[in-house]
């Protein structure tokens, strides 16, 4: 008051852009507590010094397709990785849809990373072809220094790789083979494995079908007392009492499988937290009893029990972070679940009428049973579910209650004749509106399970999604153009059993500015996929496995059309061009 104005001043910035003023010691230190690969990705592109600096400072780094860029691009990128993750068949592999020699080899991975990433400690492939070869080649460049191998859905390789990487990785942390098809040629691995690794904090070879010495495992507690989790291949619980009396500081167990009447001696780890066993029945989950009310993840996807069975044992779980079950858990099953456990985080309901002794009770998982868990369980970050019904209003539930979910996926079987509530048009708008977090996002239907309309509103309200699957959705190509249209965030697209053109296709990924991968299958293929050149572009490598004519009259077991003769499409940003080890069915459409 009663003073003049001061004059506007420009103020200074203490970081100019190209960082000029401050040390690259303090860029180096700083850069080094960022971790999101989203903001080290962001501060790369300010200048070329931050560029340069975050080259030289990334410790880790996952490739999201093998054939994306190459493993010496990557290199003269980020020479100091620490941490390196390689993702390689599609999603579709684990269902079968993609024949065997389709690619993914981990070698050129193998061959031209492991010597020259001198600081590398850790190593995850994910759906790769990982040879006996590759992995020797990879103990012999780094097997003085790793500290984790993640081989997840793998194939390619035996036991004798395995004892290779257990006698010479003596600092590994971590091994990790779930889900892997290994050659079995001994149980010696796991041997060399206890006896040579007493750092050993994971092993998991879950679903592997690898033999199991008790002896083994009994020698594994003893020698690795950092060890806090195990899952294992099949073998009885009652073979493993010594082994649970030895590994006092174990907090996750799953895999072995329990027999009536062979499991009154087994006293489990006092610290344990996280339970899953095998074939596991009503007279056998009382095991589980004295400890349900610490657990924070339960898993009895691979269990005998009845949604009676399943309401009494959740019941007294009320500290669930973790839920994974068959839909023989039913509405029921999860009304308990909804009651119980306010503090699940992630809910897996898996189908269970493929195999006998797992047929959904009372009408499986619908509308009911979702809503149940919505109302009840507000901290869910994730929701994957197979239900035998669903309406809008469930979906509007969802996005209602579950306000921190970031990753939703949903499929609907297709055993009941009549669905409740069809199009979820107006569902799936709710849901999407209301769970603002979401990142990942699936719906498989059934035709008739959303309309154009609905396929608009999914891409009006994509928001921050960056990875969608849409299976038997929309009505016309014009539903496939409007979805597109909204989807300005979306990275990674998956689409089965629709209607669309190629035509429409081609133009609809040309409409995504961030799509970065998509894989179709099932549309209105030609022979020789002429109009997915419509999303030619530079970078951009299209596929095209053309509907197969050998099989065109054969059925599966089911009395489903065999899945190979429709026509495929993998469209992908890639900075290495055309690949080499594409196999006969696959046609290299772009670049030719």
């Amino acid at each position: 008051m009663g003073g003049e104005a001061p004059e506007p001043r420009r103020l200074s910035r203490a970081l100019s852009l190209d960082g000029g003023g401050v040390p690259e010691e303090a860029l180096h230190l700083v850069l080094g507590y960022v971790d999101d690969p989203r903001d080290r990705e962001a501060a790369s592109l300010a200048c070329r010094r931050w560029h340069h600096i975050d080259a030289l400072t990334r410790k880790h780094v996952t490739v999201p397709f093998c054939y994306a860029v190459s493993p010496a691009r990557l290199l003269a990128r980020f020479p100091r990785l620490e941490s390196l993750g390689v993702k390689g068949k599609p999603r579709a592999a684990m269902y079968g849809l993609i024949p065997d020699d389709w690619g993914a080899y981990a070698r050129p991975w193998v061959a031209e990373l492991a010597a020259p990433l001198e600081c590398l400690k850790a190593l995850h492939l994910r759906r790769m072809v990982v040879t006996d070869d590759d992995l020797a080649a990879l103990v012999r460049a780094r097997g003085h220094m790793l500290q984790e191998l993640k081989l997840d859905k793998c194939s390619g390789f035996s036991t004798d790789a395995l004892r290779l990487v257990a006698r010479s990785c003596r600092s590994l942390r971590t091994l990790f083979l779930e889900e892997c098809t290994i050659t079995d040629n001994g149980t010696e691995w796991l041997h060399d494995l206890a006896a040579n690794n007493p750092v050993l904090v994971t092993l998991n070879f879950y679903l592997t079908y690898l033999r199991v010495e008790p002896a083994d495992l009994e020698l594994l507690a003893k020698n690795c007392k950092s060890l806090i989790s195990l899952k294992i291949s099949d073998c009885d619980v009652s073979d493993l009492i010594g082994f649970f009396q030895i590994a006092t500081c174990l907090q996750e167990f799953a895999g072995a499988e329990i027999s009536e009447q062979k499991y009154g001696n087994v006293k489990l780890p006092s610290k344990l937290c996280s339970f899953g066993l095998t074939f596991m029945g009503t007279n056998e989950m009382h095991i589980i009893f004295p400890f349900s009310a610490v657990l924070k993840k339960l898993d009895l996807q691979y269990s005998f029990l009845t949604t009676e069975d399943h309401c009494q044992l959740i019941a007294k779980c009320p500290n669930l972070l973790v839920l994974a079950v068959r839909n023989v858990i039913g509405d029921r099953g999860l009304g308990v679940v909804g009651d119980t456990c306010k503090k699940l985080q992630r809910l897996r309901v898996e189908r269970g009428e493929d195999d006998p002794g797992m047929q959904e009770e009372e009408g499986g998982v619908s509308q009911v049973g979702l809503t149940a868990i919505a109302v009840g369980c507000r901290e869910l970050e994730n929701i994957a579910a197979y239900v035998s019904d669903i309406t809008n209003g469930a979906l509007e539930s969802i996005g209602t209650f579950c306000k921190n979910l970031h990753d939703f996926r949903l499929v609907l079987l297709d055993k009941q004749e009549t669905i409740t509530d069809l199009p979820l048009d107006n569902g799936a708008r709710a849901l999407l509106r209301g769970c603002t977090k979401l990142r990942r996002f699936a719906l498989y239907l059934r035709p008739g399970g959303l309309s154009d309309v609905g396929l608009g509103y999914i891409g009006q309200h994509s928001g921050t999604i960056q990875y969608m699957l849409l299976g038997n959705v929309g009505q016309t190509d014009g539903g496939l153009i409007s979805f597109a249209a909204g989807c300005r965030n979306l990275r990674k697209l998956e689409l089965r059993s629709c209607c669309f053109s190629e035509r429409a296709l081609a133009l609809a990924i040309r409409q995504m500015p961030s799509l970065r991968y998509v894989w179709v299958q099932g549309y209105r293929a030609s022979q020789t996929g002429r109009d997915l050149m419509l999303m030619a572009r530079p970078f951009w490598n299209i596929e095209f496995t053309p509907p197969s004519t050998e099989t065109a009259g054969r059925l599966m077991e089911d009395g489903e059309p065999c899945v190979d003769r429709q026509a495929q499409v993998l469209a992908y940003y890639s900075l290495s061009g055309k690949r080499s080890d594409y196999p006969q069915s696959v046609v290299p459409l772009y670049p030719a």
